[in-house]
């Protein structure tokens, strides 16, 4: 077929050319190249129609569109849409129709890829220069001067430049997508909820109908349990672990199925290969998408359309799919945080901060009428996890874990609050202590081995408690340490007396540290004497604490507080330091055959810095060990015979002297009281109030004054009040004693005046 082109004088030449009207031709080629003819002569438009028409340009044809006025052009262009080229007459209708159409196109129908070339008869109407400059034009051509070679030159220029920038503006567009596609799916969290997010995204982003599914390893629960090998996963092609996560309409009856389940063997050599290789697999009818993360999870995407993608469209579902691998990660992370903040890593189970959501839910809700919380403590762990070891302890709490989620996994929320602590929470049927406790009746095996464990409960029921989760937490944990005291191996309901008398203990043992810190504590000094001639012979030093508000609070209820709380080692140093003081000023008062009796907790007795301590004080205050004498009790010398030996050894080198406070109450033995080679026994005042007028009844207080002779002990008596008491025990050979009968306790200046007085009598 021949071609219109002009010579150089404008007048029409045909060459020969390939004919390209066979429609199968036509047919074989890509789509059309558009191009718009704007012009009000009829000529024109046969003209450029018989000089293109035949022409191929970038593998295309070209096809046209007709408007013979500015007005007309406007209604065509509301309609029509991929116009690659406006070949446009400046003067129509009006001299400047050109010019507004070109600002219509450009401002009003936001058509920014349409390539515009102007060709005008009357150049004077509009300057080249000004035209380009003010109109977004691409080309302006005088109509004499566009010959048809000139006028193929300038449509393929305008046709690559409107290829480049439709290519240009689809990538925009793409990556666009793909942002606000991997934006939506940044926010999905679980592994289910990602995979079903993927797979709507890649289908809204390839278009069409597509159907598919999503297939990935199953998530470990446990995180206890063993990884697996990804590599000898593929290479057995074993798709045992894998399951299908999310599906399409088509696909529905797969939804979480394991993927060896699936029915179509082509569909699953299709996947395989996918995962075997690696990569994406693109095939006539099928494609399947390859991702991976960091932590070697491998999900597919299958879908049952072969994609036919151009080379751009393969390069943006490639970053498509990075963003997918990436939000893989994110996924795979949040779900192990997640499993960090809400589940222990040991066994698998509950923890605290789960446990206590739980625990704050129920407490909202009408299961709060039947249901019950447990705390189960194993006894005696910390022992077997000291002797066996770290590993085997904690393959026998996993192994306790199993046995309390076998039985009341199905009914209870079972959780683990601390190292050897479990709790249950469930209804009150379920939540039985006796239950529980005979759980622990088999023994646990363990590395071969039968592991023999008891566990002590506290509980509390819900029906009748208003606090929230914390506080039904704090106070089972009081119902447990209440077993754990009264009931070791048994159990305690919480009660409201429980907490009233744990929350009194916690507001004294504030106040206590307060007092300490503002030196409300104080020490008073009880004389001891000879009871044959009234002469003290030296004074106990008695801690005491006075309110802000001028009460005093016994001593038998905020010691223990002390010893409790740990405060009472520092309070028993400033007792030391402070009662050596007052000996060494009673010294210098001239009391120098006086000695000073200083209570020692078991606390400060067993800390691995009290020798230091005692040291220390020796030091600073220059008092002298000869006439000092540190008092301890008789459970306390029981507590550890073999530590109370060797403390005793190094306190007697220095010179100080031992005695055994409130003798008679404990249950010693006289072969470990002869072990311990102390000075001095107190009878207890209790034997001391037995005797009384008339009743002779002081059997106890006269064995303990022969033991004490026996053993060459001194012997002294406390809490002596009458006159009575002092006979029977000068008569039994005691003569060392404290008590009313002689003198209160008193403050330090109280007895410097009381020790005057007394010098002076017996002068």
């Amino acid at each position: 077929m021949s071609a219109l082109i002009h010579s150089s004088d404008d007048e029409l030449v045909f060459l020969d050319e390939p004919d390209t009207s066979d429609a199968s031709l036509r047919g074989k080629l890509s789509p059309t190249w558009r191009i718009m003819i704007v012009d009000d002569d009829p000529d024109v438009h046969s003209a450029t129609t018989f000089a293109l028409g035949s022409l191929e340009i970038q593998h295309r044809f070209l096809s046209f569109l007709h408007a013979y006025s500015a007005a007309e052009a406007r209604e065509i262009l509301q309609y029509e849409s991929d116009i690659a080229i406006i070949l446009l007459d400046v003067v129509m209708e009006q001299e400047d129709a050109g010019l507004q159409l070109v600002s219509h196109i450009r401002k009003t129908l936001d058509l920014s890829d349409v390539r515009i070339i102007l060709r005008t008869g009357q150049p004077g109407y509009a300057p080249e220069i000004d035209a380009i400059r003010d109109y977004d034009i691409n080309d302006y051509k005088t109509k004499s001067e566009l010959t048809r070679t000139k006028l193929y030159t300038a449509v393929t220029s305008a046709i690559r430049s409107y290829e480049q920038i439709c290519a240009i503006s689809a990538s925009q567009r793409g990556l666009e997508l793909i942002i606000n596609a991997s934006t939506e799916l940044m926010a999905l969290q679980g592994l289910q909820n990602f995979a079903s997010g993927a797979l709507v995204q890649i289908i809204s982003l390839l278009g069409g109908s597509t159907e598919g599914f999503v297939c990935s390893q199953q998530t470990i629960s446990n995180l206890s349990e063993v990884s697996y090998s990804v590599d000898a996963v593929r290479t057995e092609n074993n798709m045992a672990d894998f399951r299908i996560l999310a599906t399409t309409a088509d696909f529905c009856a797969w939804t979480d199925c394991n993927f060896n389940e699936v029915a179509d063997q082509t569909i699953q050599d299709v996947v395989k290969k996918s995962l075997q290789k690696k990569r994406h697999i693109y095939q006539s009818d099928s494609t399947v998408l390859y991702f991976s993360n960091v932590a070697q999870r491998e999900l597919a995407i299958y879908l049952n359309t072969n994609l036919n993608l151009s080379e751009l469209d393969k390069r943006l579902l490639e970053v498509f799919c990075s963003n997918v691998a990436v939000g893989l990660d994110n996924v795979e992370l949040t779900s192990r945080l997640h499993n960090y903040a809400f589940y222990d890593p040991l066994t698998g189970l509950a923890n605290r901060l789960k446990l206590l959501q739980d625990l704050d839910l129920t407490l909202l809700s009408p299961l709060k009428q039947c249901n019950t919380f447990s705390l189960i403590d194993i006894d005696h762990f910390a022992e077997t996890n000291d002797a066996l070891g770290h590993h085997f302890g904690d393959l026998l709490l996993c192994s306790v874990a199993r046995r309390l989620v076998s039985y009341f996994g199905e009914n209870c929320q079972v959780a683990r609050v601390g190292s050897d602590t479990f709790a249950l929470l469930g209804n009150n049927k379920s939540v039985c202590p006796e239950e529980i406790l005979a759980l622990f009746i088999p023994p646990f095996k363990i590395e071969h081995q039968d592991v023999q464990l008891s566990a002590t409960i506290g509980l509390v029921k819900l029906s009748d408690y208003e606090g929230d989760g914390s506080e039904a937490l704090k106070d089972t944990n009081i119902a447990l340490k209440r077993a754990k005291t009264y009931q070791r191996s048994g159990f305690a309901y919480f009660t409201r007396d429980m907490g009233v008398a744990i929350r009194e203990r916690v507001r004294m043992m504030h106040a206590l540290r307060s007092a300490f810190e503002k030196e409300y504590l104080f020490l008073v000094f009880q004389p001891q004497v000879d009871m044959r001639s009234g002469r003290a012979v030296g004074a106990e030093a008695l801690l005491r604490w006075k309110t802000e508000d001028g009460k005093f609070i016994p001593p038998d209820q905020f010691i223990p507080i002390a010893e409790y709380s740990g405060l009472i080692i520092n309070i028993g140093e400033w007792v030391l330091r402070s009662a050596c003081h007052e000996l060494v000023h009673l010294r210098s008062l001239g009391h120098t055959n006086f000695q000073m009796a200083i209570n020692v907790s078991q606390a400060q007795f067993s800390h691995p810095l009290f020798m230091q301590t005692l040291h220390r004080a020796l030091h600073d205050t220059q008092a002298p060990p000869e006439y000092i004498e540190l008092e301890i009790t008789e459970s306390m010398a029981m507590k550890d015979p073999d530590l109370l030996v060797k403390t005793l050894y190094q306190i007697k080198s220095l010179g100080i002297h031992v005695s055994i406070d409130d003798f008679g109450t404990g249950f010693s033995s006289l072969s470990h009281l002869q072990k311990l080679n102390v000075d001095k026994l107190k009878i207890d005042r209790a034997f001391i109030n037995e005797i009384s007028d008339g009743s002779g009844d002081a059997g106890i207080a006269k064995m303990v004054v022969q033991l004490g002779q026996s053993l060459d002990m001194t012997i002294i008596a406390e809490g002596v009040e009458t006159v009575m008491q002092a006979e029977t025990l000068l008569s039994f050979g005691c003569h060392l004693a404290q008590g009313y009968l002689y003198a209160k306790p008193m403050t330090p200046e109280n007895l410097h005046t009381w020790l005057a007085d007394q010098r002076a009598l017996v002068a």
